[in-house]
């Protein structure tokens, strides 16, 4: 039961009894297929529940005035929607699938009972939902602060760890249903930026293309030149790196901020 990737991700996070697996198995029993770019809610429309994505890969996205769109998230399967969008009157943002998808609709009703209900599913999915706000503190850096080169080379880091947590990678690679320019609406850059970058990688053997598979031959190594730390991704099961007891790193010292402050006129 636990090939089922919601069970994977949810059961990584947080114990589930066997009665949450069988609710949970029964909850997601129905899929449908959704062609690739396809949206399964716009902006402005009012959420009757979530979606559930099961196979494939979706993201939630904003079009700008000028028509240009920037990739919010990645969701992956096993990914909710967003638990809280039924709280809604109207979408803030648009959900679309990037690939061809299996995907669950599960009505508002149904998720507020398994909420009250079963305590053991109601803690899983706050911690899946702390996970998702993390990872999109993360995305703010990424798209703010980090080089392309970098914000690249972490995106990839962050999307083997989701996936190997799903049982879809493994330390060596994954396939990626993503188009360059998927990667770039997430990232903030051009197609062409995301293009030299990936070049960039490779040349410095940090990753390997063989269609859309993404093949990481150090993993290590990657990780160093993302400057990236998974343990916001909070999968315990699947990394010794994220289990409870670990030493955390010290923060930078705020005094550096304090110096390199710029003086108030009259101070």
């Amino acid at each position: 039961m636990l090939d089922h990737p919601l069970l994977r991700k949810l059961a990584a996070l947080s114990p589930l009894s066997d009665e949450d697996r069988r609710h949970l198995t029964q909850v997601a029993a129905h899929p449908v297929a959704v062609p690739t770019r396809t949206d399964l809610i716009r902006e402005g429309d009012t959420p009757r529940g979530v979606f559930l994505v099961l196979e494939g890969m979706a993201c939630r996205y904003k079009i700008l005035p000028d028509g240009n769109r920037q990739v919010l998230a990645f969701l992956i399967p096993g990914d909710f929607c967003d638990l809280d969008v039924s709280l809604l009157n109207a979408m803030d943002h648009a959900i679309g699938t990037l690939s061809p998808c299996l995907v669950v609709h599960i009505p508002t009703r149904t998720v507020g009972d398994l909420l009250d209900d079963h305590p053991g599913i109601a803690r899983a999915m706050r911690l899946a939902a702390l996970v998702e706000a993390a990872t999109a503190r993360q995305w703010l850096v990424n798209v703010g602060r980090r080089s392309c080169e970098r914000r690249l080379a972490h995106i990839l880091c962050e999307m083997l760890v989701r996936l190997r947590h799903v049982g879809l990678a493994s330390d060596v690679g994954y396939d990626l249903l993503l188009t360059q320019v998927d990667l770039a609406d997430a990232t903030g850059m051009t197609s062409v930026h995301v293009n030299r970058s990936l070049r960039a990688l490779r040349r410095r053997g940090l990753i390997e293309i063989q269609g859309r598979r993404i093949a990481i031959p150090d993993l290590a190594a990657l990780e160093a030149a993302a400057e990236f730390d998974p343990r916001y991704l909070r999968h315990a099961g699947t990394d010794p790196r994220l289990r409870p007891g670990l030493r955390e790193t010290a923060p930078p010292d705020a005094s550096v901020f304090r110096e390199a402050a710029l003086p108030v006129d009259g101070a």
